[in-house]
Order: C-alpha cells, then structure tokens, then sequence
C-alpha cells in the first residue's frame, strides 16, 4: 500500500459551535426596578412617611404635616463589546461563527449589567435636588459572618438559616412591607453551606427538596439569585446582597438610557472582516437604605456542617 494514502484521510470537524461554562445573561435584572432614563444622569423623587394627627378640639387649625421629599440620582456608563471575524476565516470553517459571537456578546453584556447592580449596592447613593449630596451604605443592615443560632460552636461563618432570618428581621424592622418580594444574592459556595443546615434539607422544617433538586431557588420569603460574581467584603469574606421590592418600589434600581443594541457589520478598515458590535448604556443606584442589606459569610462558605 501506498505510503502516501494518510494523505487522504479525512479529518472531521464540528459545524456547531459551543459556548463553554458562563453566566448566561444577566441574573439579577428581573429582581430590582428598571427605569429608561434620557441623558447622563435619571433622577427618581421619592416620598417619605408623616403621622396622622388626633384632632382634640373642635375648629382647630387645618394642620400641615409637610410630607418629606427627597431624589435619588442614576448615573450612567457606556458599555460595549466587539470582535472581529476575518472573511478569510469563514472560508476556512464548516461553521459560521458570526451567530455565536452575538450570543456570546449578549451574554457577556448580561454579566455586565449585575456587575453594575452588584457594585451599586453599597456604593455611595447620590440624593439632593442636583443628585450631589453622597449617601453612604448603612452598615446597620450588615448580617455578621459570625451570626450563628444561639448557644451553637463553633462559629459558623458561611450562609445559614440564623442568618437568613436576621436579613429578614432588618428589613422587618425597617417598616418594609412584608407583601413585597425579597432577594438574596446567593453563589455555590454559600449554596452548599445553606444546605448542610438540617432546617433546609429536613422535611420536618420545609416542603422543598434541595438535596433531591440539587438547588433552592426559595427560603424563608427569600427569593435566591444564583451568580458567582459576588464580591469581596474583606480578605476571606464575600458579601451576598440582599434587598426588597419588585419592579415597582424597590431597593435597587436600575436606569436604562440604552438598552442592549447589536450591530453586525463589514469593516472596510480591517480587510473588510465582520464586526460583532454591542454596547448599552446604563446605571444601578441603591434607593433607600432600609430596603438594602449584605450577608457577611466565609468566602468558601464556612465549616459549620449540621447546626443541630
């Protein structure tokens, strides 16, 4: 036999192409206010609470309660995202690529907008008539990494149901109404601590079955949004946010002055390659403090195992 016939040997190829491991879009935008705003900055008023007064006399002066009144100021940035495809490359490939890029790009784009949610809630806020005035984080609605169930050893330092119910209490406390959804930003790590605490995996405590599912999406009036780009609170602990309110009041919002746009063109300048452009334009305000708090946890989610 010839030696020249692995010459002709067929080498085959994939005519799909695979997104390896990622965020698939943004995971947090469903959870807080969103808001289209025109210009650099929105600005949103907001209302505060008064008391009614006991009137003890009759004809008494009208009384004038002078409701508080106060604006929360968005600002925006621009966010984009390119690359290119050689035309000479899609001659080369059994498949075109052009359709995947714009899935990676709109994905990518997701992740951006929770990193802008993640990093504004707690973040200076900007309040005043001109938005110029900086409110700081209120550290009041911090959930220590320590906080554990009473009388429990050692400290536990990852997410557990102790915590959980004194996020829950903060917001309680805050006059929060309790018909209002609540959110917790939740990762992998802090998943499997939850899970270890028999409060979650026992059906004498709940109806779900994490163990079996693999996950919990809800506990304890907590709505869970999985993501693993939570940040760093100091060097060995992350924060998990969490804050209250739907699309409507909420403690988190995010202004929109461009929403997610594409654009697939010829570039003349680079050989005419195909371009895969995205960008937006957008920003994320924390809007009231008592509506806002973090879990403080162990960033690899803590030793504690069972509470019992």
């Amino acid at each position: 036999m010839s030696i020249q016939v692995p010459e002709w040997m067929v080498q085959q190829y994939g005519s799909t192409v695979y997104h390896l491991c990622q965020q698939k879009g943004s995971k947090l935008r469903r959870a807080v206010r969103v808001e289209t705003i025109t210009g650099k900055n929105g600005f949103f008023d907001q209302l505060g609470s008064t008391a009614a007064r006991r009137r003890t006399s009759r004809h008494s002066d009208t009384p004038r309660m002078d409701t508080p009144h106060s604006r929360r100021r968005v600002s925006t940035v621009d966010i984009d995202w390119a690359d290119l495809i050689d035309s000479e490359d899609k001659v080369k490939m059994l498949a075109d690529p052009t359709s995947a890029y714009a899935e990676a790009a709109a994905m990518a784009m997701g992740r951006a907008i929770d990193d802008e949610i993640l990093a504004a809630v707690d973040a200076d806020a900007y309040t005043g008539e001109t938005g110029s005035t900086a409110v700081s984080y209120s550290t009041t609605m911090d959930v220590a990494v320590d906080a554990v169930w009473p009388g429990v050893t050692p400290a536990a330092s990852g997410l557990n149901v102790a915590k959980l119910i004194e996020a829950g209490r903060l917001l309680s406390s805050g006059n929060v109404d309790p018909d209002e959804p609540r959110w917790l930003v939740i990762d992998a790590a802090a998943t499997a601590s939850l899970m270890k605490d028999t409060r979650v995996n026992s059906h004498d405590y709940n109806s779900l079955k994490p163990l079996t599912d693999g996950q919990i999406v809800k506990y304890y009036g907590f709505n869970f949004l999985p993501t693993e780009r939570t940040l760093l609170y100091s060097a060995g602990v992350k924060k998990l946010p969490f804050w209250a309110g739907g699309p409507g009041t909420c403690g988190m919002l995010l202004g929109v002055a461009k929403d997610i746009s594409a654009k697939i063109t010829e570039r003349a300048d680079k050989n005419y390659a195909t371009q895969v452009f995205t960008n937006m334009v957008l920003g994320a305000t924390r809007m009231e403090e008592a509506r806002v708090g973090r879990i403080l946890c162990d960033i690899d989610g803590g030793p504690e195992g069972n509470l019992d």
